[in-house]
């Protein structure tokens, strides 16, 4: 049973009081002791977290409600010459990682579960946001234009993908498809590698759409646009509660070219999935009507992740991105003209020279024959071009040698860039002597002079030369440089060439000869077409098949547009081959400038 004080000994009884006072104290200056260890290392956790790292955790508390989107400005407009959309932007969706939303041992798994949504690997995923780095303080793009499907599917199961943001956002956009596509190029997205080479001043970032290829990349600058922002309030879930600052982002300007779009489908149709290139040019200004090269491509496609099966398609189709106006190949006889200038500006042979032609010619123990192995009798210069006789060049190539052919050539433009604002252009070869050693190791030979006097040999041009020579003959003597902006205000570039006016004539009645009853008579047979005058060629390519060219400018009086045809390996004659495409374009011109006309008329 419980004790009482009257069962305690005397001794119990009787002890000093201060006994048990000192015993209570000692366990209060324990009890004191350990809560004051405990609150303290409490105090000074919260002076840690407070003081030593206060700047960390305000950062990391502001990016779990504040957050800073970047607004990315809206790429210029393409527009053709009658303001019909070449290349804009539609809305779409794009696919991004939040970096700072999560710590960074935790991406791999997420990376993870967006690779079987996206079709994107999550190494790559991971590579893109190491790149940004884990602490960017910015969205990063892992995929831009998602289809529907994949949008749906990604914003049904967003809580299993902590820091993934789907959003609109404007993607380039290629109405028409493939139509032009070698001369406006395409836009991607910019690459490590150009990211790490762009100039700082430019302000280009991770993710940032550039121009690639052709006028979208000549015009990055003026279609480009300026970045904006917006920092935001949000939830715990990601969900914007209230824009606290932005910074509207300005759209890259409008850019209207001097390409037809009319024009262009005519010339593509043309080509009818032919390898090589049509090209059209204003005569007098040098303008760009018509740009088309075969094979093509649809820029479209870069307006998306590519896959590894996209792209060896693409490869596949004999270099699908190479603008063959833009590629070198022996211009065979449309070289004549230049050959022609040469020989009369010489003063070798003056303008009313005839000379006998023949089955072939014999120079250093080889036979230069004639393309039809027979001759063409006594010619003048005017119908030396219209029957495109060899054995007639021939015969003025050795007389007046090949400095005189080398200097009218360059005159020309042969030789060297035309000016045209497009990566990629090759200035073609016009060989000499010095070439001829760096390049062949050998001197040069009269049958060098030979062969180039009928284009062929080590001589070569693009297509787009070729039409600048011609613009020379229809203008009346002036080199043109060829351009792609439509503006009025600006005098277009163009250089005296230094023609007589009677070598002038000779050249352009006899390109007039070709269609009334040479070499091109088939290709004017047309009721839509005025007078027109032109040039033929046909390029041997052993052991390939040969080239074939045509090229024409009309009317014939008062020149508007030069049109050249080119067929790479092809086979056949220039007329028959390529002749019927350059009718084809200019057919399509004169019965859009006779509507233009007539309209015009009915208005007033």
């Amino acid at each position: 049973m419980p004790l009482s004080s009257s069962h305690l000994s005397p001794s119990v009884r009787n002890a000093p009081e201060t006994k048990v006072t000192g015993k209570n104290y000692q366990a209060l200056l324990l009890l004191s002791i350990c809560t004051g260890l405990l609150f303290g290392g409490i105090g000074t956790r919260l002076a840690h977290l407070q003081i030593a790292q206060n700047a960390h955790n305000r950062k990391l508390a502001d990016n779990n409600h504040i957050r800073l989107i970047p607004i990315p400005p809206e790429r210029g407009r393409i527009l053709d010459r009658n303001g019909e959309l070449l290349a804009g932007t539609q809305l779409a969706h794009g696919v991004f990682i939040w970096p700072l939303a999560q710590p960074e041992q935790d991406w791999a798994l997420v990376a993870e579960r967006l690779s079987g949504y996206i079709d994107i690997p999550a190494g790559e995923i991971l590579e893109r946001l190491e790149r940004a780095g884990y602490n960017a303080p910015f969205p990063v793009r892992i995929l831009r234009n998602a289809n529907p499907e994949m949008v749906t599917r990604l914003q049904e199961n967003i809580e299993d993908l902590p820091g993934i943001i789907v959003q609109p956002e404007a993607v380039r956009f290629y109405p028409s498809g493939d139509l032009a596509a070698h001369l406006l190029g395409y836009a991607g997205e910019i690459t490590a590698e150009e990211l790490a080479a762009a100039d700082p001043a430019a302000d280009y970032r991770l993710g940032d759409v550039i121009g690639q290829m052709g006028a979208e990349r000549t015009y990055e600058q003026l279609l480009r646009g300026q970045w904006g922002g917006q920092q935001v309030e949000v939830d715990a879930a990601g969900e914007v509660l209230q824009i606290l600052g932005e910074q509207p982002a300005r759209a890259g300007q409008t850019l209207q070219l001097s390409l037809d779009k009319q024009l262009q489908q005519v010339a593509e149709e043309a080509l009818a999935e032919r390898k090589g290139a049509v090209v059209a040019i204003d005569s007098h200004s040098g303008a760009v009507l018509a740009m088309a090269s075969y094979p093509s491509f649809d820029p479209n496609i870069f307006s998306s992740h590519i896959t590894p099966d996209q792209w060896q398609e693409l490869q596949s189709q004999q270099f699908p991105f190479l603008n063959r106006n833009l590629r070198p190949y022996p211009p065979a006889s449309t070289f004549k003209v230049v050959t022609t200038s040469a020989a009369i500006e010489s003063g070798v042979f003056p303008p009313d020279t005839t000379l006998a032609t023949a089955p072939y010619i014999q120079v250093g123990g080889w036979r230069f024959w004639d393309w039809n192995r027979a001759g063409f009798g006594v010619l003048d210069f005017q119908r030396a071009i219209a029957y495109s006789s060899d054995t007639f060049f021939y015969q003025t190539a050795v007389r007046m040698g090949a400095e005189p052919l080398q200097e009218w050539a360059r005159r020309y433009g042969f030789g060297q860039l035309t000016g045209i604002p497009l990566a990629g252009e090759s200035p073609g070869i016009i060989p000499d002597t010095q070439w001829k050693q760096e390049n062949i190791g050998e001197r040069w030979y009269t049958g060098d002079t030979v062969n180039m006097s009928i284009g062929q040999g080590f001589v070569s041009a693009t297509p787009l030369q070729v039409a600048v020579m011609t613009a020379v003959a229809a203008n009346g003597g002036w080199r043109v440089q060829p351009h792609l902006l439509l503006n009025p205000e600006v005098q277009p570039q163009r250089k005296w060439v230094g023609l007589s006016p009677e070598t002038l004539r000779v050249v352009r009645e006899g390109l007039r000869e070709v269609i009334t009853g040479g070499t091109g008579r088939g290709v004017a047979l047309s009721p839509d077409l005025p007078a027109i005058a032109g040039k033929s060629g046909t390029a041997e390519d052993p052991p390939r098949k040969s080239h074939a060219w045509f090229t024409a400018y009309g009317p014939y009086e008062s020149a508007e547009i030069v049109v050249v045809g080119f067929l790479e390996n092809d086979g056949g004659g220039g007329s028959s081959k390529a002749g019927p495409m350059v009718r084809q374009v200019l057919e399509a011109y004169f019965r859009q400038q006779q509507g233009e006309s007539l309209a015009q008329n009915i208005a007033n």
